[in-house]
């Protein structure tokens, strides 16, 4: 792909890159000083089709191949940008200098890898039609994947495919995972309130007590899982804040509950929104009292389509070999706002190792920087790949 001073001058230089976002991070879409880091890079790179300001602060560059007349089809790369709300503790050099701010899910890695990606391709064009460099924010719960879409950035780039990579401690550096169809589940969240009698906690029986129902209605949304879904159709129900009185002595007169629901199979959304509310509203009359249920609908089921899936396989071999690549890693419970690219065009999410680091979203995690240069030639063999002149 690349000589070996190459190598070692780009995976130098990325480094730095990956580095210095590590140590501004920037949450949401207020990712100011982040999207001028990129625009400044891409434009250093020769690319001069720069559009800013879709979804506040995302980027979308385009490096045309060849004879750079945009002839061929325009595939998407996305890496996403921002960063978490989490005080940080590994202990690195380059740590985080904004308090209460990390990048605790190696966004900088991403955003990093494909700068990278970028200079090669702007400096070779070795590939007949256009690549849409996409620069996400607000993946972190925000729904920035979503607003690119809604704001038309398929048709107004006419991207015709569209390719995510993320990182995954646990996984060897220099090895890649990937599988066709649901690799990561949709993201559901909901708010229970249990509302019922308060009174003095010495005089139980003169109270409709919330918080025991409440506790009769977790106990309920397990069978969900376990007595009403087909055991081979993952389901996940999770109830994961409680909130009743401020006192040890009072019964409060209603029980605030917070949980998400995560699923690989999109019709049991649906399933899981009727079901929460029937078996709480059960449990809840039968002891006098009441529920309130608010279900709200997040990120869809990642789904990798076949044939995109198999153009993102081969480059993955291409780069580290067969044997360094799972085809058929089995689906995670977590969530990815690339689902949203996904439903608007075919395409593939692809998992590359980090090595035994940290856990995502862990106050420890740091990108590992060994990866960067496996991420690099994963986007610069699928652009070869998919767009072979």
């Amino acid at each position: 792909m690349l000589n070996t001073v190459d190598v070692r001058e780009l995976h130098r230089e990325v480094t730095e890159w990956r580095r210095y976002l590590h140590q501004h991070p920037e949450l949401d879409y207020q990712l100011h000083n982040t999207a001028r880091f990129v625009c400044e890079k891409l434009a250093s790179f020769g690319i001069n089709h720069i559009e800013t300001g879709i979804a506040e602060t995302s980027i979308v560059a385009l490096i045309q191949g060849g004879g750079g007349d945009g002839d061929g089809p325009t595939i998407g790369l996305r890496a996403d940008m921002d960063a978490l709300p989490i005080i940080e503790a590994s202990n690195q050099p380059w740590s985080s200098t904004i308090p209460g701010k990390m990048h605790a899910c190696g966004h900088d890695g991403h955003t990093a890898m494909l700068l990278g990606a970028a200079k090669y391709l702007a400096s070779t064009r070795n590939f007949k039609g256009t690549v849409a460099l996409i620069f996400q924010p607000a993946e972190e719960g925000a729904l920035g994947g979503l607003r690119m879409v809604q704001e038309g950035i398929m048709d107004r780039f006419s991207i015709s495919q569209v390719f995510g990579m993320h990182n995954e401690p646990g996984i060897e550096v220099g090895k890649f995972a990937i599988c066709d169809g649901p690799i990561l589940a949709a993201l559901d969240e909901f708010d229970l309130v249990v509302k019922g009698k308060g009174g003095h906690a010495a005089a139980p029986h003169e109270t409709i007590d919330p918080v025991v129902i409440a506790a009769q209605i977790i106990l309920g949304l397990q069978t969900l899982v376990s007595r009403s879904t087909d055991p081979l159709e993952a389901l996940v129900v999770s109830v994961t804040m409680l909130k009743g009185a401020e006192a040890f002595n009072i019964i409060p007169d209603q029980v605030e509950m917070t949980g998400t629901v995560r699923t690989l199979v999109p019709s049991l959304r649906d399933f899981a929104e009727s079901r929460i509310l029937a078996c709480a509203q059960g449990t809840a009359r039968g002891y006098g009292a009441d529920v309130e249920l608010r279900y709200r609908r997040h990120d869809p089921v990642t789904f990798n389509s076949a044939a995109e899936t198999k153009l993102a396989v081969k480059a993955a071999c291409r780069l580290v070999g067969t044997g360094s690549v799972d085809q058929k890693v089995k689906p995670q419970m977590g969530s990815e706002d690339f689902a949203y690219m996904l439903e608007a065009r075919p395409g593939a999410f692809i998992l590359l190792g980090n090595g035994a680091t940290a856990s995502l979203h862990n106050p420890a995690y740091d990108f590992n920087d060994e990866a960067l240069l496996y991420g690099i030639g994963y986007w610069v063999h699928l652009v070869e790949s998919v767009l072979a002149p």
